[in-house]
């Protein structure tokens, strides 16, 4: 069994090539239980454990544990930290034991970029990002991959973090970090979420026509990132209907409150990618992908590493 590091990851899954195969995933369907998802309870405050597992009906078979420790960000340290073992499917036997941190962020990214491959307007430049968390860049890279993005504000609690990657990013775009959340999303045509919050971030309100708004975190019912007039304004769509029915926290709550039906949400993923169901109905029209990580894009994204790894091998 190989061992494949976060460097090796990395390497081996360009923006283009993941899209696709995430898209191609989706398209033709793989078999993924409902993850466990386990709260646990630290000296520090709650964290979670994840178990995510898939198999193609006949091939590749994987499963991911992913531990999430939101009060890492005191420390410096990586809120997600996890691994994927790949196995091949004519005999179950172990290929490969994937380094998970990389994987996750990177396939968390490509899936939100399909998203939007599928409902931003063509001609959206501009993009904030609202977070500052190791997935951030990966988000940046991802939309840009797919969308001709020149200019990229950046919003987090943490205004240093939110300047050093916009200097980072600064020899590719127009970058800047901002302080002043409502404008900047006033101003953007695609606003790309990733965050913890347990409260909502982005206000109804603030939304321009023809914006797209990527919603990556509040992976549990208790967080969101926005509010509910978001989804109500919005052509809402998600990653898969069991995942949005079982943590989405931005659609619960606005359910619970009654300001939105899980029946208006317009398509899941799969669909879109089939062209079994419409995306965006008009260039004026506000889409809202919603996303809370689905085990299909792990395997996705393993396949793509392993088979990667082989062809370099020869």
């Amino acid at each position: 069994m190989r061992m494949i590091t976060s460097d090796e990851v990395a390497a081996s899954l360009p923006w283009a090539s993941l899209v696709d195969r995430i898209g191609q995933a989706f398209r033709e369907g793989v078999e993924a239980p409902p993850r466990h998802h386990h709260a646990m309870y630290r000296p520090d405050g709650e964290a979670t454990m994840l178990l995510m597992p898939a198999w193609e009906p006949h091939g590749y078979i994987g499963v991911k544990m992913v531990n999430v420790f939101p009060q890492n960000a005191e420390q410096g340290l990586p809120a997600i930290a996890g691994v994927y073992l790949l196995s091949e499917g004519m005999h179950g036997r172990p290929l490969a034991c994937i380094e998970g941190s990389e994987l996750t962020r990177r396939r968390t990214a490509a899936a939100s970029a399909l998203a939007a491959r599928e409902l931003a307007r063509d001609d959206a430049e501009s993009l904030l990002v609202v977070g500052t968390g190791k997935l951030a860049p990966m988000l940046i890279e991802a939309h840009a991959s797919v969308r001709p993005i020149k200019t990229v504000r950046i919003w987090g609690r943490n205004a240093d973090k939110a300047n050093r990657l916009a200097e980072h990013y600064a020899d590719r775009f127009d970058t800047a970090a901002v302080g002043d959340l409502e404008t900047a999303v006033g101003e953007a045509d695609i606003v790309s979420c990733a965050t913890l919050s347990s409260e909502a971030l982005i206000q109804g309100r603030w939304l321009k026509p023809g914006v797209h708004l990527d919603l990556v975190g509040a992976f549990r019912p208790g967080m969101r990132e926005s509010d509910s007039q978001c989804l109500e304004r919005g052509e809402v769509f998600v990653d898969t209907y069991a995942g949005a029915k079982g943590e989405a926290g931005d659609i619960l709550q606005a359910i619970e409150s009654g300001e939105f039906r899980f029946e208006s949400i317009r398509a899941e993923l799969s669909e879109l990618v089939r062209a079994e169901r419409p995306g965006r109905s008009s260039a004026e029209a506000i889409t809202v992908f919603k996303s809370v990580g689905a085990s299909l894009e792990d395997l996705a994204a393993a396949v793509e590493v392993w088979e990667q790894l082989q062809a370099s091998r020869g």
